[in-house]
């Protein structure tokens, strides 16, 4: 796997759990010096004082003056090469009840969190000699999930952005690509197995398998394989990637 660049700061929103601990851990082992920044300080601070990050900044990505001031204390330290939009949010409905504010709900969070994000780091990092973005979206991004359509709107909406960005990115050494997680084994994970059993009476393991048919290899897939991806795409090797949402789901896309 080609490395990163020497001395890269990498800023990872949404992260304190799951695939964005994970992602920053790899970072971190890679190299890099890594910023987490999410709501919750505690979470945040646990992730520092285990090692998978150096820095925690707090800030709700959908409040885009709280972000920026956020992502502009983590630049004062040291410039940002790498932006890592992850944090997100899911919630699930059927179409008939997904209101106006479910729907912003599932755009603020994962659809604007990731543009304001971008607009925080971009000014700068186009100055620099290599710059990497990534967004972590879904494969809810590149197909329909049923009960999940704001959720899977607001997914689409954010590879559209990172396929448009790219191109406008092309000649500034920036890079823009999307993951595309199947279900993976987080926390956000856990939250629809537990509505599942709630509103089937399956057993957790009844659960897990409903979830689990998607993926071709009958499994979930488990964060690090996910951040493995995250860092080959922000390697120096990579710098001919751009404009793509790759799959990580056992076949599933």
């Amino acid at each position: 796997m080609s490395g990163l660049p020497h001395s890269a700061h990498a800023l990872v929103t949404g992260g304190g759990r799951g695939i964005g601990r994970a992602i920053a851990a790899a970072l971190t082992g890679a190299g890099a010096t890594v910023t987490v920044l999410g709501r919750n300080a505690a979470v945040l601070d646990e992730a520092v004082n285990a090692g998978a990050a150096q820095f925690a900044e707090v800030a709700d990505v959908s409040d885009e003056a709280a972000l920026k001031a956020a992502i502009a204390k983590a630049a004062a330290r040291q410039p940002i090469d790498i932006l890592i939009a992850n944090a997100g949010r899911a919630e699930s409905a059927p179409f008939a009840k997904s209101d106006d504010a479910l729907f912003a709900r599932m755009m603020d969070v994962n659809f604007m969190g990731v543009v304001h994000a971008v607009r925080a780091v971009l000014p700068e990092m186009r100055d620099r000699p290599h710059g990497r973005i990534v967004a972590v979206a879904s494969t809810a991004g590149l197909k329909g999930y049923s009960y999940v359509s704001a959720y899977s709107a607001a997914k689409h909406a954010v590879i559209g952005l990172v396929r448009s960005l790219a191109l406008e990115l092309a000649t500034s050494g920036v890079t823009v690509n999307a993951v595309c997680p199947g279900f993976t084994d987080t926390d956000l994970v856990a939250g629809s197995i537990d509505n599942i059993m709630k509103k089937t009476g399956r057993s957790r393991e009844q659960a897990i398998a409903e979830l689990a048919k998607h993926n071709p290899q009958g499994r979930l897939v488990s964060p690090g394989e996910v951040a493995n991806a995250v860092l080959w795409l922000c390697g120096e090797g990579a710098g001919a990637i751009t404009g793509q949402a790759i799959a990580v789901a056992g076949g599933e896309i």
